[in-house]
């Protein structure tokens, strides 16, 4: 099959821009075609190297963990997709949702790391349906086509006669998000129970106004060609025998946002329309070596971060929450948990830089917050490597004798006290 790049796309489009616009002396038409152009730089071909990292991606065994006595499921990922657009396709009269997909696609960390020269770790994987959500009855066929599905991925051997929805709900799903406003109209379903393991989260979309918080997660790949290809082709992908797949930066330029994510670069716009800011994530991109594509602007944009954060998480009780579940959500394993007490520490920088719209003592007690959490990390660290290593030993007299130590603690205060320090 033909390979050919999002430049090649984007010229071509150009030059026959270029000859309309020879032809036509309209306005209008000089308009339509700056669209047509735009909505190409949006794309782009995958490479050869790229598909073969997305077969990688969709033979994936998933382990779908459950609560108490439910089994885990083992699946691959082009499996799971399969029997959940099968679910949603179906009549309702057969148990389906009724429903027709538009698409399906390959979101967030995968898709970033399909398309990266370089290997990039990913602890989710996002997939998308795109389907109509114009009617509450619809919400709810999604989350009974879903649960259908994994009622059917059962393994041989589990007794189906007492399980119900409710259970499967309880044993497999840890997350379900339901959004219908102005809009806005999706929902998530999360699945997997097991910190450390791989986490599927299926969206079902049918208008979403702000899809990407960075440049650098802004990819989605449409996973419909290469779906069909699994159906008709029974040989195997190969350099000379592979199907065209097309990928998308909803950022806007697919070229631009793909240098980002090869050079680690940082970039966005509109934070103050992402929920919380995309504040966490600009400093996780950080710790991580990331550096901001423009820095002078990107200082701006931190006021931006910092307000829209603190609008949606006003109380201090919030931000508590909010920092400690990120923390224990996107910081697993040794490497990630190393890079906790820094990454906090970036973020009290940044909050103490950019906050501009809290009061003096509210920003005081942010910042006493971000700066608990960053000694109960550290004093975690010290305790965890002095178990990890031998206790030092006196020798005297003949004997040896351990070195008895107390490691210091650290105490968080829960009085609620109304106290503010003098400044």
């Amino acid at each position: 099959m033909k390979q050919c790049s999002a430049l090649d796309i984007v010229e071509d489009e150009q030059k026959t821009n270029v000859d309309k616009i020879g032809n036509c002396n309209g306005n209008n038409n000089n308009k339509n075609n700056n669209k047509n152009v735009e909505s190409q730089q949006r794309l782009a071909v995958l490479s050869y190297e790229q598909v073969r990292r997305l077969n990688d991606v969709m033979d994936e065994t998933v382990s779908i963990h459950g609560r108490g006595n439910f089994p885990t499921l083992e699946v691959r990922l082009r499996d799971l997709v399969t029997v959940v657009r099968g679910k949603l396709e179906a009549d309702t009269a057969s148990g389906g949702a009724g429903m027709r997909v538009r698409d399906i696609r390959l979101n967030g960390g995968a898709a970033s790391h399909v398309l990266a020269t370089e290997s990039q770790p990913y602890n989710d994987l996002d997939l998308i349906f795109g389907v109509e959500l114009s009617s509450g009855r619809n919400y709810d066929r999604v989350k009974s086509a879903v649960l259908s599905s994994l009622f059917d991925l059962l393994p041989d051997g589990v007794s189906r006669k007492r399980i119900s929805t409710c259970s499967l709900k309880e044993a497999y799903v840890s997350k379900m998000v339901k959004v219908n406003n102005d809009g806005d109209r999706w929902s998530l379903i999360s699945l997997g129970n097991s910190r450390g393991h791989k986490n599927v989260e299926l969206k079902f979309v049918d208008t979403m106004r702000r899809q990407f918080e960075f440049s650098v997660d802004s990819f989605q790949i449409v996973l419909d060609s290469l779906l069909l290809f699994y159906d008709c082709s029974e040989l195997p992908i190969s350099e000379n025998f592979y199907p065209t797949v097309v990928g998308e930066s909803v950022y806007g330029d697919f070229q631009e946002a793909l240098y980002h994510l090869q050079k680690k670069l940082i970039s966005t716009r509109h934070p103050e329309e992402i929920r919380g800011g995309g504040l966490l994530k600009y400093c996780n991109l950080l710790v991580k070596n990331y550096r901001p594509a423009d820095p002078d602007y990107i200082k701006t944009l931190q006021r931006y971060m910092c307000s829209r954060f603190f609008i949606d998480f006003s109380d201090i009780g919030q931000q508590r929450a909010k920092l400690e579940n990120y923390l224990w959500n996107h910081f697993v394993g040794p490497e990630e948990e190393a890079l906790k007490h820094q990454y906090l520490m970036l973020l009290h920088d940044v909050v103490e830089e950019s906050t501009v719209c809290l009061m003096g003592h509210e920003r005081r007690q942010t910042l006493h917050l971000i700066e608990s959490l960053a000694w109960q990390v550290m004093c975690q660290d010290q305790q965890r490597m002095m178990t990890q290593q031998p206790p030092p030993v006196v020798y005297h007299n003949g004997y040896l004798y351990p070195v008895i130590s107390t490691p210091a603690c650290c105490y968080h205060c829960s009085c609620n006290s109304t106290w503010m320090a003098c400044s």
